[in-house]
């Protein structure tokens, strides 16, 4: 992080005490922090505090005539790397994701061309209202990043989730947006599947399963960003594709094979699809109909091609071949067994057994098995982990931290 600089936004919140101990962090990692204290969060936190830990002049009001002649609003919001809302409330998320502006902050954060890391803070209801759950969404779909809400206890006394995210756990995040974005990856190429396969049982049944896809593509959206020319191989899935990324859609096992061989040679490939075991043996070229008195039909179900095993032992094997495992059980020794197995480097372990959520959320809990070892990663969002795996990618390939 050495020489880059964060834009840290402090809204108000009991968890705004927090922002003083993440300026310290973002220093210690050698980066820059210039702040915007709201007027809320000034009822916390002072703006000496924030200035003796900064080290630069704290910003508050949007028409002060010296920090306009100073350091615009528009240049300031612009001058960092990376911009930082610590703790992001409801007011701040939801001005973003309507696009209000009447503050300094909420300007600031509609004038900046940089990214964006929120780490909300708010009571459990109020983060679970569907109004901030709609906004949530949006500034999502608009490529807000996210580190956080924990489950915790409240200053207000209740549980859940709405607990600002501890001051490392952010500082580690900024950390890892920074190795996975600073073009790491650049001059490669990668290879991502994602989301399901449908194996046809007649024109409208199919065999599937519940992946989203949103693990594969917030992957594929990272690697793009370290500055890979990332080809997205996806399944039918109803995301967005990432902005800068190749995206070649298919339905079948088989096809998403076909689309893999052709993407080839890679330097590395990241294989998160949920590919369908089986298909049936036959697909019915009409509707099967059920008739009265007539027989059950039987499904008879014939293997399909294994896609990371088929990587694995091609000619044009990538340099780096990364798999997947989704378990409900005995996690990490199933991981360990499937790496050897399937002879690829590396394997992505998660939970996936209904009480995780994993299938379809928003979250990811992940253990990263190669041959040195395994590594326990922290519950992230899943576009945390897609920035982490990255930053691992490039130092594997390009000794790049």
């Amino acid at each position: 992080m050495r020489g880059k600089s964060v834009l840290l936004i402090i809204g108000g919140g009991i968890a705004a005490y927090k922002s003083l101990a993440l300026i310290r962090r973002i220093k210690e990692r050698g980066a820059t922090v210039r702040a915007i204290l709201t007027a809320a969060g000034a009822e916390f936190v002072t703006p000496l505090s924030v200035a003796s830990l900064s080290g630069e002049k704290v910003f508050q009001d949007l028409f002060s005539l010296t920090d306009e002649a100073e350091m615009g609003h528009i240049q300031l919001s612009r001058s960092a790397d990376l911009v930082v809302v610590a703790p992001a409330t409801a007011d701040l998320m939801a001005k973003l994701a309507n696009g209000l502006a009447n503050d300094l902050a909420s300007t600031a954060l509609l004038a900046t061309d940089k990214p964006v890391l929120m780490a909300p803070a708010m009571n459990v209801r109020m983060w679970n209202h569907a109004a901030t759950q709609r906004n949530l969404a949006t500034l999502k779909q608009d490529g807000v990043l996210f580190v956080g809400p924990n489950d915790g206890d409240m200053a207000c006394g209740e549980f859940g989730p709405g607990r600002m995210a501890e001051p490392l756990e952010i500082a580690g995040t900024i950390e890892n947006f920074f190795a996975s974005n600073g073009g790491a990856l650049s001059g490669l190429k990668a290879l991502v599947t994602a989301g399901p396969t449908q194996e046809p049982l007649d024109p409208v049944r199919f065999i599937a399963n519940r992946s989203s896809g949103k693990q594969g593509y917030a992957i594929a959206d990272a690697l793009a960003r370290a500055g890979a020319e990332t080809t997205l191989v996806s399944g039918p899935v109803e995301i967005v594709a990432p902005s800068g990324v190749k995206l070649l859609k298919v339905t079948t096992a088989r096809e998403m094979l076909a689309a893999c061989e052709s993407a080839l040679p890679a330097d590395v490939a990241v294989c998160t699809a949920a590919v369908a075991d089986w298909r049936p043996e036959i697909a019915a070229n009409n509707k099967i109909k059920k008739e009265k008195g007539a027989a059950t039909p039987v499904l008879r179900l014939v293997e399909n091609p294994d896609i990371l095993a088929t990587l694995a032992g091609h000619a044009r094997r990538p340099g780096l071949l990364i798999g997947f495992a989704a378990e409900t059980e005995n996690v990490v020794e199933q991981a360990v067994a499937k790496r050897l197995r399937k002879g690829c480097d590396w394997i992505v372990a998660n939970d996936v057994s209904p009480a995780t959520g994993i299938m379809g959320g928003d979250r990811n809990t992940v253990h990263v098995v190669t041959a040195s070892g395994v590594e326990d990663w922290p519950e992230l969002d899943k576009r945390e982990v897609g920035a982490r795996l990255a930053a691992k990618i490039a130092v594997a390939l390009k000794g790049a931290a």
